[in-house]
C-alpha cells in the first residue's frame, strides 16, 4: 500500500512531446451546500513557465473543506478563506483544495518526471506555473506527502506556542491535524505529550504513533503547560482550558466558520492567568515571519514526513471518480478522511 517510488524514471523527451496538446481535466465542483460534481476543463499547452502535472494523490480535510463544502463560510470571511490555486468564488460553485501530489509531464526540462506537491483542488491533471511546485524529497512517498499542508499547519502551531524542551503537552482533538500536532510534539526531545479524543477508535492511530492517548479528557493530565485544541467543538474547548497549568497557553487550532461556539471563561480562567492563542496557517507565526517565506515553511513541513509510522494517516483511499458521491459519507464518517487516489 506504500508508495516507495522516489523520483519517477520517465522519459522526457517522450514526455516533452506532449507539449503541444490540449487536453481535459476532470476537477471537483462544490455546486451547492452538500453536494459536489466533476467538471471537465481544457487545458491548453503550458505557457513558458508552467509546468503540467498528472495527480497521483489528493487529500480531503474535514475541517475547512467540509464547511465550504456546505455553504458555511462567514461572508466576512470570503476573501481571506480563499485556496491558493481555487477556481470559482463563495459560496457556490467553487473549486476548493490545496493538497495535492502528482508528476509533472510538461514543463521545465528540470521538473520533467519529478514527483510534486502543489496546494491545489481535486484535479486529475493540472497546470500551475513553477513557483507553486515544491519537489517531494525522495524519502517522502507521494501517498504520504499529501499531508504536507496539515503538516505545514502543526509546524505552525508548535511555532506560535513556543513549545521547547521539557514541556507537558495536551492535544485535545485526534483528528489529522491534532495527530501531526502531538507528533511533532513528541519529536521534541524531553516532552510529555498526552492526546484526548472522545471517540475511542482514535486510540489505534496514536497508537501507531507511539503516542499517549485517552478517551476520557478528564484521565488526561491537568497540568499543561500547553493545550493544542483541534476538536472544532465547544466541549473540547473547554476541556483544553481546564487542563492548562498555571499561566498555560491554550492554542487553538479550529475554525468554526458560521458555528456560534460558547467557552466557560468563568471559574479559574482568570485566577490562573491563561492564555489564549489563535494560530492560523495563512501567516507565518510570528516567531519565524523574519526568516521564512510560506514556500520555506512548506519545504519544512514536506521534509517532517520521512517517517513511515505516518502511513497509518494515510492508509484508507477512494478513487477520484466516486469522490463526489462518497463526500457525504466521508464528511459524517468518525474515521480519518481518505486519500484520493487518481
Amino acid at each position: 500500500m506504500n508508495d516507495q517510488r522516489g523520483t519517477l524514471d520517465h522519459d522526457p523527451p517522450r514526455m516533452r512531446r506532449s507539449q503541444g496538446q490540449i487536453i481535459v481535466a476532470r476537477a471537483l465542483w462544490y455546486t451547492k451546500p452538500g453536494q459536489a460534481e466533476l467538471r471537465t476543463e481544457r487545458l491548453a499547452p503550458p505557457a513558458p513557465g508552467e509546468a503540467r502535472i498528472a495527480t497521483e494523490y489528493s487529500a480531503i480535510s474535514r475541517g475547512t473543506e467540509r464547511l465550504i463544502a456546505h455553504g458555511e463560510v462567514p461572508q466576512s470571511e470570503w476573501t481571506r478563506m480563499r485556496a491558493p490555486l481555487q477556481a470559482g468564488a463563495f459560496s457556490f460553485p467553487i473549486k476548493y483544495g490545496y493538497s495535492a501530489a502528482g508528476i509533472v509531464t510538461v514543463g521545465p526540462d528540470k521538473l520533467i518526471g519529478r514527483r510534486v506537491f502543489a496546494l491545489h483542488p481535486h484535479q486529475d491533471h493540472f497546470q500551475v506555473t513553477e513557483d507553486h511546485l515544491l519537489p517531494i524529497p525522495d524519502a517522502v512517498p507521494s501517498r504520504r506527502a499529501v499531508l504536507a499542508a496539515n503538516m505545514e499547519t502543526a509546524l505552525n502551531a508548535h511555532w506560535d506556542a513556543g513549545t521547547s524542551l521539557g514541556d507537558r503537552v495536551l492535544v485535545v482533538g485526534a483528528g489529522m491535524v491534532g495527530l501531526l500536532v502531538a507528533y511533532l510534539a513528541q519529536r521534541i526531545a524531553g516532552t510529555d505529550v498526552t492526546i484526548t479524543d472522545i471517540n475511542p477508535a482514535r486510540a489505534s492511530y496514536a497508537a501507531a504513533l507511539g503516542l499517549t492517548f485517552t478517551d476520557t479528557p478528564r484521565n488526561a493530565p491537568h497540568d499543561n503547560l500547553i493545550v493544542f485544541h483541534t476538536s472544532a467543538t465547544g466541549g473540547g474547548f473547554d476541556t483544553a482550558i481546564e487542563a492548562c497549568a498555571f499561566e498555560g497557553r491554550v492554542i487553538e487550532l479550529s475554525w468554526y466558520g458560521t458555528h456560534p461556539v460558547t467557552v466557560n471563561l468563568g471559574g479559574a480562567f482568570h485566577a490562573r492567568r491563561l492564555q489564549i492563542i489563535s494560530s492560523q496557517v495563512g501567516h507565518v507565526a510570528p516567531s519565524h515571519r523574519s526568516q521564512l517565506k510560506h514556500r520555506e515553511r512548506l519545504e519544512r513541513a514536506l521534509a517532517l514526513l520521512d517517517d513511515p509510522a505516518l502511513d497509518v494517516l494515510v492508509s484508507a483511499s477512494i478513487p477520484f471518480t466516486e469522490l463526489p458521491k462518497s463526500l457525504p459519507d466521508i464528511w459524517s464518517s468518525s474515521a480519518l478522511p481518505p486519500i484520493v487516489c487518481y
